[in-house]
């Protein structure tokens, strides 16, 4: 048993974990932002261009019962099709998923951008024609096989 504790704790003490972990919380709290912003920003002024509609409150009522609001047919326990939460839903999936693609973009060019500096770069090392291990640029004698090597 103590064996399997320190092993556990050697796993989530590993830099990756408590990235992923930050990362996941991060996540969550930008996953309420984006919510906040479709319900609370971006979805009324569509609702009013389309005729004062509230997404939120757009449901099909499968009971045959009339009920006022979404949260009355819900309170009843009435069977529904709450299709305007699943239109808030899409709309928060697809601004995640956008800003994903622009982070994602940022650091795939970052990358890019310095692979290009590295692959301009001047070689530091050359490979031992005797042993083909890699040598400073500028050695005279291999250190691995101590072979003389010819200037070039």
């Amino acid at each position: 048993m103590k064996k399997l504790i320190s092993e556990f704790k050697e796993f989530i003490q590993r830099g990756n974990v408590m990235d992923m972990a930050v990362g996941v919380i991060i996540g969550i709290a930008f996953g309420a932002i984006v919510t906040s912003l479709v319900n609370d920003i971006i979805m009324p002024p569509i609702g009013l261009i389309l005729g004062n509609v509230d997404f939120s409150n757009l449901y099909i009522n499968l009971s045959g019962t009339e009920y006022a609001s979404l949260s009355d047919a819900k309170e009843a326990g009435a069977a529904v099709i709450a299709y305007g939460a699943f239109i808030n839903t899409v709309i928060n999936f697809l601004i995640i998923a956008l800003v994903v693609f622009f982070i994602i973009r940022v650091v795939n060019n970052l990358g890019k951008h310095r692979q290009a500096e590295t692959a301009n770069a001047e070689p530091t090392t050359k490979d031992c024609p005797f042993c083909f291990s890699s040598i400073a640029i500028k050695a005279t004698r291999c250190p691995n096989c101590t072979s003389q090597l010819s200037e070039k």
